[in-house]
């Protein structure tokens, strides 16, 4: 078995099976394509099938002299279960990742933004053209519901039930879920879909798609970083700031202000409450002084 027709039905798997997004798959993909051109360089006559664990890992130590521990820790996982997938095809009988651990990480606190700051960024948005109101409507959208910029850009009219106050959202794995809009965010998005959008020449094919570019298009990943980049740069926040950072804020803002974590995780669509526990650290400051408004013991 040559190793791209191996990749090949890894990534129809992934696609198929797994139900994994096309932005997963490249990323996985992409781990893959790394490894396969290694061991094209290193030995030519390796296989899929005749791998061995000393040849994955000599890759991993090679892999260790040239990336951080987080990016050594996700291309490993990204081996793993390519390999674990060609032993359930039963192309091998055995993982040569079997033995390799992965560098031990500590988990990275995400950046986020005060609500002066989120403050700041959309009123530096010029609102005198409809770019600039589609944009705050963005930008509201991402705090207001603590969107993935994947579901962003792939968010419909018709998900949108504004007398309900709730937006449906297809999430990773194509997993759905109703989300609360919040109060801002939904005037704002009558105002853009019902005066902005409806100028816009929509092309076919993109007509229930929410955030349109001038040419009546999705908009893409790329185009929503740069947008969030620009309005932070114009607004002088010194942060890196990037639509996931308006996410985090959702989710931080929200437990500073008395919401659960169970709830939380519901609108985010964590699968795993540990993913959602994260943001219990983020500022220690908030929980401190929780301790001290609310423990017993602190009670004069």
């Amino acid at each position: 078995m040559r190793w791209k027709a191996a990749l090949d039905d890894y990534t129809t798997y992934l696609r198929l099976e797994r139900g994994l997004s096309e932005n997963s798959i490249t990323s996985y993909a992409y781990d893959i394509k790394a490894f396969i051109a290694y061991i094209e360089e290193y030995n030519p006559q390796l296989t899929p099938e005749n791998c061995s664990k000393q040849d994955t890992q000599t890759y991993v130590y090679q892999l260790a002299k040239q990336v951080n521990a987080r990016s050594q820790a996700r291309q490993i996982s990204g081996l793993k279960s390519f390999f674990n997938f060609l032993i359930f095809e039963g192309y091998r009988e055995d993982s040569p990742m079997d033995l390799i651990e992965a560098p031990k990480i500590g988990r990275k606190l995400p950046d986020v933004l005060s609500v002066k700051e989120i403050d700041k960024m959309l009123d530096s948005i010029d609102l005198s053209s409809p770019l600039g109101y589609r944009n705050l409507t963005i930008l509201e959208t991402l705090y207001g519901s603590g969107l993935r910029v994947s579901e962003l850009i792939e968010l419909k009219i018709s998900d949108l039930h504004f007398d309900e106050g709730l937006v449906l959202i297809t999430g990773k794995g194509n997993k759905q879920r109703l989300v609360p809009l919040g109060k801002i965010s939904a005037q704002k998005l009558r105002v853009y879909i019902e005066e902005i959008r409806v100028h816009v020449p929509v092309k076919k094919g993109h007509q229930d798609i929410v955030f349109l570019n001038k040419n009546g298009r999705q908009l893409t990943r790329a185009m929503i970083f740069t947008i969030v980049r620009r309005v932070a740069e114009n607004a002088g926040i010194q942060k890196k700031v990037s639509p996931h950072t308006f996410r985090h804020s959702f989710a931080t803002h929200l437990l500073e202000n008395g919401a659960d974590l169970r709830s939380i995780q519901l609108m985010m669509g964590h699968e795993n409450i540990t993913t959602t526990e994260v943001y219990m650290h983020v500022d220690t400051q908030h929980l401190s002084k929780s301790l001290q408004a609310f423990h017993p013991r602190n009670k004069a």
